[in-house]
């Protein structure tokens, strides 16, 4: 059970992220299915594609696009699975829809993919908590390090490019490489910014 071109996954846990855990007692935070938020995006891997080689294996933990696990309202109003899905809680993802993946307790980007740390607004005039289109490196890759970019660099990247994923009770945005227009020179008192809620999930 093998496709040509696609990763064969099921979601790690649930499809949808919809309550959390208040001290004894669950809070439900959302009760929509089209709130992309809401959609789990970890996954385990149960095939790879056929086609070609690639260094993510069968069960290993991957973080994947909202769509896959996402469910919607046809045209008659029911709720249906959408086009990824394949049968018995598994789903088709594309090699380009897995932004990262899990060995031995370590995260590597897939293909062309890095992941950066937002870092605390400095300027208290300002009403933001975290500085727009600046980071932290944290996962890179190679084309990066092929031009000097190693993690722990800061850097600056596109608007629009804060695509938010929580993993190792850190929120951090996903991007490419060519998402990265400039390194920094560090100054030394830059913090990264985490909001509570990322670390307690």
């Amino acid at each position: 059970m093998r496709s040509l071109e696609c990763f064969i996954v099921k979601p790690l846990g649930e499809r949808y992220n919809n309550d959390i855990n208040v001290g004894e007692k669950k809070l439900i935070t959302n009760a929509n299915i089209e709130s992309f938020r809401h959609i789990n995006k970890k996954a385990v891997i149960v095939e790879t594609p056929k086609n070609f080689k690639t260094p993510i294996k069968k069960g290993d933990i991957v973080l994947i696009h909202h769509n896959i696990f996402r469910r919607y309202y046809g045209m008659s109003g029911k709720e249906k699975n959408g086009s990824t899905y394949f049968k018995d809680d598994m789903y088709f993802a594309y090699p380009e829809q897995i932004y990262v993946y899990q060995k031995n307790d370590k995260w590597y980007t897939n293909i062309n993919y890095c992941f950066v740390a937002p870092i605390e607004e400095t300027d208290h005039l300002k009403p933001e908590k975290e500085q727009k289109h600046i980071g932290i490196l944290k996962y890179g890759n190679s084309e990066l390090e092929a031009l000097n970019i190693s993690p722990g660099d800061l850097v600056g990247f596109k608007p629009l490019r804060e695509f938010e994923f929580v993993f190792n009770k850190q929120r951090l945005y996903c991007m490419k490489s060519n998402d990265i227009v400039i390194k920094y020179e560090r100054r030394g008192n830059e913090k990264e910014y985490n909001p509570s809620w990322a670390e307690s999930s």
